[in-house]
């Protein structure tokens, strides 16, 4: 098969044949409501999703830009404080042993468990909505990027230690080289937990009556039986949520595509 040819057939797999599927499911949606004479506050038509989109623009979209800056500044949090504390670990396996297990322990605890005592400890409202969607997104780029850092072909510590080269030259030339690929895909994991830990952060704080984000609308919207505002606002943070995705998948193609296998066979 020619290079022309086969990038075709990949570009149908990848964006032409999901797209179409959605086209489809989106269809049969619309099909079933008119049919089945669906009330719209128990399941609302994809056009009555896009009417509300239209009529409340302005509303969703501020309570987007609200989620949206949460998630980055949650997502970016996590990267600079994961990938301290790995390179941490890497440096002392007595550091690794005493701290690695509270690492786990914030992964395993429930962020609806703990949220409301962050929301009461940090008095501003969106640090302390960063602070918990970053405790969500925190694990992932920790255990990826200290996987990555032991994960040294054993030839090549060999011939750098026969160089002698010092701790430093081993960590910048063959550690982090050999670590980006296991980074990147924590990368990819954690983008999608800090909008998942911003959306649930959003909940627990428009429980106690603030918040301007995504769930708050969502929370709104179900109190008043204002369901294609439910489902506009789901969607968008749907829609959010493959766009981290995509925009990272794009990262790492982009740092790894000249170099790494895993994106050369892509």
């Amino acid at each position: 098969m020619s290079q022309p040819t086969h990038r075709h057939a990949a570009l149908m797999q990848q964006y032409v044949l999901p797209l179409l599927l959605a086209v489809l499911l989106i269809g049969l949606w619309q099909v079933w409501t008119v049919a089945a004479q669906v009330p719209s506050y128990l399941v609302p038509s994809p056009l009555d999703i896009a009417r509300t989109l239209v009529s409340d623009f302005g509303l969703l979209m501020g309570a987007l830009w609200v989620t949206v800056k949460i998630t980055v500044l949650a997502f970016l949090s996590a990267v600079v404080l994961g990938a301290l504390i790995a390179f941490a670990f890497v440096q002392s396996r007595w550091i690794e042993a005493a701290f690695f297990p509270y690492a786990v322990l914030l992964q395993v605890t429930p962020i609806v468990a703990i949220a409301p005592l962050i929301i009461i400890w940090v008095k501003d409202p969106t640090l302390s909505l960063v602070v918990c969607a970053t405790l969500v997104a925190l694990f992932p780029i920790i255990s990826n990027t200290t996987v990555g850092l032991r994960s040294v072909h054993p030839g090549l510590a060999a011939y750098f230690q026969l160089q002698r080269a010092s701790r430093w030259q081993v960590l910048v030339r063959l550690r982090i080289p050999s670590a980006l690929p296991y980074f990147f895909a924590g990368l990819r994991i954690s983008g999608g937990l800090a909008l998942i830990g911003a959306v649930v952060a959003e909940f627990v704080a428009g429980t106690g009556g603030t918040g301007t984000g995504l769930a708050y609308q969502i929370l709104q919207s179900g109190y008043q039986l204002n369901i294609p505002r439910l489902f506009a606002a789901l969607l968008l943070i749907s829609l959010t949520g493959v766009a981290v995705f995509a925009a990272l998948a794009g990262l790492t193609r982009w740092a790894l595509g000249g170099w790494h296998e895993s994106e050369l066979n892509r």
